[in-house]
């Protein structure tokens, strides 16, 4: 049994309650902008991905094909993730666009680290790291979903 995959998924469904609990019945009653701050705030500290690349936080052996495109990839939603936090509290035109574009960009980041993780077995090496997707990854997981059903369901052109 991989103790790493039983770790996520079972995190996953935790975050998915709690969003089910005290997310999902206020969302009608919030502004965009209420609901996504927060949630960029928390995607702005993927750069703890790069944790990957450091010697310490894991062990020596994960392997790159691992390491590299999730560090990195961390990184850009981070970015993106900052990026949407001002377009949204600055009410730009493009704030919509930007949301989506950290969206999509995170999202597929997380399939893909969780897909490389798989093919790489890198449960093993994780060290210090192993809380990321242990623990992280689902709450990330689960608040793109969120932002996603904002997108799609409660946000109007004229509101941010």
């Amino acid at each position: 049994m991989n103790v790493l995959t039983v770790n996520l998924v079972f995190s996953t469904l935790v975050f998915w309650i709690a969003a089910q609990l005290y997310v999902f019945p206020q969302l009608p009653e919030l502004s965009p902008r209420r609901v996504l701050v927060p949630i960029f705030l928390l995607h702005s500290l993927r750069h703890l991905g790069l944790m990957f690349l450091a010697p310490g936080a894991i062990y020596p052996g994960l392997p790159s094909g691992f390491a590299y495109p999730a560090a990195f990839g961390d990184l850009l939603a981070a970015v993106l993730a900052l990026i949407a936090l001002w377009a949204v509290v600055k009410n730009w035109k493009s704030a919509r666009f930007l949301v989506w574009v950290f969206a999509v960009e995170g999202t597929i980041d997380l399939i893909s680290a969780i897909t490389l993780a798989q093919i790489h077995k890198v449960a093993a090496f994780m060290g210090a790291a192993y809380w990321i997707p242990a623990f992280w990854v689902p709450a990330l997981l689960v608040t793109h979903y969120i932002t996603f059903v904002v997108l799609i369901t409660h946000w109007k052109d004229t509101e941010g």
